[in-house]
């Protein structure tokens, strides 16, 4: 019983966390209304998401939802994000990452409808995403098991994936570093659909 009160504590920690994540999204505009999704790893077995369909202004940390990574238990009356499964696998995939965020930013999902790969073309942002090309997964209905496999694949090389017709995956040892992707992805996917204007 002795690990109670920390593993609380660190429970506690990761929820506000993930709420404040939920909102710091809304404002840089990453996300808009209930779309996309933010997770910490607080262990190897489980998880802390935001819940499903509920607007990030109106969140509290109560409302964040602790989950099993492997058996996609959940613990509270909110259920977990609709994108629980996809969060789960890339966990999987990329055992030493720590958080998780799913977006529907612009550039990024310009990119993603076109269901092109990212040529990253500057040398920083090559360092930030972990790669020179950022794969984007072939199309999958939302919230199936091809979507979770194809988009876990896409980012076993990089910190991010692009989901075709579906948004963007990003991921990093903790949650700024993952925001620090998503903000990269968007300005390297707007330098990517300059360039491919420049040639067209």
């Amino acid at each position: 019983e002795t690990y109670l009160p920390a593993f609380k504590a660190l429970v506690q920690e990761a929820k506000v966390k993930v709420c404040e994540a939920g909102k710091l999204l809304l404002k840089e505009g990453l996300v808009a209304r209930t779309w996309g999704n933010v997770s910490i790893k607080i262990n190897e077995n489980q998880m802390v998401i935001t819940p499903s369909g509920r607007k990030y202004d109106e969140l509290t940390p109560d409302e964040m939802v602790l989950v099993d990574i492997y058996t996609l238990k959940y613990e509270g009356k909110l259920k977990p994000s609709s994108e629980l499964k996809l969060h789960c696998e890339v966990y999987k995939t990329r055992p030493h990452i720590n958080s998780v965020i799913h977006t529907h930013q612009l550039f990024a999902s310009i990119v993603a409808a076109a269901q092109k790969d990212v040529e990253v073309l500057n040398e920083e942002h090559q360092q930030i995403l972990g790669a020179k090309v950022i794969k984007a997964a072939p199309y999958a209905l939302p919230n199936t098991k091809k979507i979770t496999i194809e988009t876990a694949r896409a980012i076993e090389q990089s910190n991010a994936a692009l989901m075709s017709n579906h948004g963007v995956v990003c991921i990093g040892k903790d949650l700024e570093a993952t925001f620090e992707v998503a903000r990269t992805l968007e300005k390297a996917c707007e330098l990517f659909i300059a360039a491919k204007k420049q040639t067209a």
